[in-house]
């Protein structure tokens, strides 16, 4: 029995206090809520290790520690626990993410031992949606992409991961990890596009994590070439109707502060600020 504050490395048979704990707030935890939904606990099927902090006993705060380092409902005592745990270890992540108050003060502990960072971005909207705008109609060629057609939306991903982060998510492993992710999104069918009729991109968008309470909306992009001409809020009405119907009752998404145009988009499409995240970039 666990009487005094502690952390450890979750095992499989803490999935239901841990699941407890995402439920807490499901938008905010659905990225990692839908990665332990889908394999549980066990670090080599979850692609990273979950700390739990531990108050008298009870299961109070988690920390996802993989590619990304993302507090979970962490208080401010298990943020100090979690950093001590990470620069114990090392930095193994290429991001630190999540809620703005906790990553701001994981941050501030780390960065003597990690910093220093890439990019800080520390204010990134969180917004929802849970209905369909009223006067946004979504674009009718907005579709599922195929299986058949990775080699029509690699190149749309590549761009915008590049455009996003900074680096190119090709470097390291020659981009087999992005292109097995791009191709699950795909044959999960929570990928989709607006093809024009040279089979170039104008518009792309997937569903990335999905719980049974939400979903998150993610590599929202626009061709360079057809920015500015109407593309983005009937290309994400669109994407907004298939998450609504298909996968959850509430869809999210974050953007960077700066980016006035998409916040702008994303509001006229119904989306409200109900948060702040942050991201730290390695």
């Amino acid at each position: 029995m666990l009487t005094q504050t502690t952390t450890r490395v979750l095992e499989p048979g803490d999935l239901d206090a841990a699941l407890a704990v995402l439920d807490r707030e499901p938008v905010a935890n659905a990225f990692v809520a839908a990665r332990v939904r889908i394999a549980g606990l066990d670090p080599w099927r979850l692609g990273g290790e979950m700390w739990g902090w531990y108050e008298d006993g009870i299961l109070t705060s988690l920390c996802y520690a993989g590619a990304n380092l993302v507090p979970i409902c962490a208080t401010t005592r298990a943020v100090r626990a979690f950093a001590d745990r990470a620069r114990r270890a090392g930095r193994r992540c290429s991001s630190i993410v999540g809620p703005a108050g906790p990553t701001a003060e994981l941050w501030r502990l780390l960065e003597p031992h990690w910093g220093p960072a890439r990019d800080v971005r520390a204010r990134q909207p969180l917004m929802v949606a849970d209905r369909m705008p009223d006067d946004v109609a979504p674009d009718p060629k907005v579709r599922r992409i195929r299986k058949d057609e990775m080699e029509t939306i690699l190149p749309a991903c590549v761009a915008m991961f590049t455009e996003e982060v900074g680096v190119s998510p090709l470097a390291g492993d020659g981009g087999l990890l992005y292109q097995a992710r791009v191709a699950e999104l795909v044959a999960a069918g929570r990928s989709f596009a607006r093809v024009d009729d040279a089979g170039k991109v104008v518009f792309k968008a997937e569903i990335g994590a999905a719980t049974p309470q939400a979903c998150q909306i993610q590599g929202v992009w626009v061709a360079p070439e057809y920015r500015g001409k109407g593309h983005a809020a009937p290309g994400m009405a669109a994407v907004l109707r298939y998450a609504l119907r298909d996968v959850a009752p509430v869809v999210s998404l974050y953007v960077n502060d700066f980016n006035a145009p998409a916040r702008a988009t994303y509001r006229r499409v119904g989306f409200r600020e109900t948060g702040t995240f942050m991201s730290v970039l390695f």
